[in-house]
């Protein structure tokens, strides 16, 4: 029988990763005896003060290092249940580009002209996906999001969001909520977008919808998230972003979205202060989400803890096949980057405390630079290798300075994921510090 998402939470209550009610109080990122289930304690620490694994808490600010290495610990400074309620539509908010500036016809996806590497035959990812233990929309999308302005927010700072910024549009988006719906159909700079998280593997993507709504399918493929448009019930791996196959929900007409990609737009993981404080004018996504749940608990436990990141410390993952399983680490922290010629995963850690990271996605040269302020990383196509050092704040190209998100090449869309899904989807990827 297919392990599903029900069986892995009941493995994870049989194991003391969930309390009887079904899941932790993630509310201050501890478990109701008043400490975390990972081995630390209720302030984020080992109980000596120190981060768990080696991570370096972004809280503190005096850590007598340089670089401070931000792969999540447990937010310590949520106190009780988060109030983000009393939110409006986007459409309401002055600034918000809320309105789509293009007419979309029903059904109609914007759709990259070549279609990004895959790493397995298309037919492998119709095969083996499995049924996650929900059917389409049992876990349901936000199709009307609402937001208030930062300056009217009250949001702890070390509490995880999804940043994203089009066209001078800027919002951020609580993990603690997407944890619950996966799927976000919103309008950010005049575009129709869909922002997505994946609780199973850590992965914060964005894509722009156009004419259709995304949702979640209830289906899974390397334990990883894959969306359903409602035009066409045509399925859509999250890393992959890649049309795989049509399902039996809408009439005919996806066949022709098989084998296309999604166009995509970058999704920054990072904590409420570091984007707030890179973007003073961003909008927050409230609780208004027309559903009622509780978003001060995670059902997934201390596996992706609202108020953590990864949770790299523990061994738990859940008990799903994989098309390629990786040697160890699984849950390293990795920013991947794939074009249609090949892919790349460039550990995290290391970047961060390397700065410039080169590689090649097939035989393109790569170079990948840290952005310490929001804790991330961005990769760029380098095809004449130019020289990339750090100076001060910002990058060096060829004589020219730029900061990491805008450097004068290239950009390719990179995300952070766990090392296992990313080895999954692309078994033969081009390694930097793994």
């Amino acid at each position: 029988m297919a392990p599903t998402r029900r069986r892995l939470l009941a493995a994870l209550t049989a194991t003391g990763a969930v309390t009887a009610a079904g899941c932790l109080d993630r509310s201050n990122g501890t478990s109701n005896d008043g400490g975390t289930d990972d081995g630390t304690d209720d302030s984020g620490t080992n109980g000596d003060g120190s981060a768990p694994d080696g991570e370096t808490d972004d809280s503190d600010t005096d850590t007598g290092t340089e670089i401070q290495v931000d792969l999540g610990v447990p937010c310590a400074e949520t106190d009780g249940d988060v109030d983000l309620f009393e939110g409006q539509r986007p459409t309401d908010i002055e600034g918000a580009q809320a309105a789509p500036e293009t007419d979309y016809g029903d059904g109609e996806i914007p759709l990259r002209d070549d279609r990004l590497y895959l790493g397995h035959d298309i037919e492998r990812f119709a095969e083996e996906h499995i049924n996650g233990g929900v059917n389409h929309d049992g876990i349901p999308s936000i199709d009307e999001p609402e937001f208030l302005p930062a300056a009217d927010a009250e949001l702890p700072p070390c509490e995880r969001v999804f940043g994203v910024s089009i066209d001078g549009d800027v919002r951020a988006y609580p993990q603690r909520i997407l944890v619950r719906h996966e799927v976000v159909n919103d309008v950010v700079g005049g575009r129709p977008v869909a922002v997505t998280y994946c609780p199973l593997t850590g992965t914060a993507q964005g894509f722009y919808r156009g004419g259709v709504e995304f949702g979640v399918s209830g289906e899974l493929v390397n334990s990883n998230l894959i969306m359903w448009d409602r035009a066409f019930d045509v399925r859509w791996p999250q890393v992959a972003a890649t049309g795989v196959e049509v399902g039996g929900e809408r009439g005919a007409g996806g066949d022709d979205l098989v084998g296309r990609s999604l166009q995509e737009f970058r999704v920054v993981w990072t904590t409420w202060e570091r984007w707030r404080d890179r973007h003073p004018e961003t909008l927050l996504m409230t609780a208004d989400t027309g559903f009622a749940r509780n978003y001060s608990r995670d059902p997934y436990g201390s596996y992706t803890p609202v108020s953590g990141h990864y949770a790299v410390g523990t061994s738990r993952r859940p008990d799903f096949p994989l098309l390629a399983a990786p040697e160890s680490d699984e849950k390293r922290v990795v920013l991947g980057a794939r074009t249609t010629d090949g892919a790349i995963a460039v550990e995290k850690r290391t970047l961060l405390e390397d700065s410039v990271l080169t590689g090649t996605i097939g035989d393109t040269p790569v170079v990948a630079v840290a952005d310490e302020g929001l804790s991330t990383g961005y990769v760029y196509a380098n095809p004449d290798a130019l020289d990339v050092t750090r100076d001060g704040e910002e990058y060096v190209v060829d004589g020219d300075a730029a900061l990491a998100g805008d450097l004068p090449l290239e950009s390719i869309v990179a995300f952070e994921a766990m090392w296992f899904v990313w080895h999954g989807y692309y078994p033969d990827t081009e390694r930097v510090g793994i």
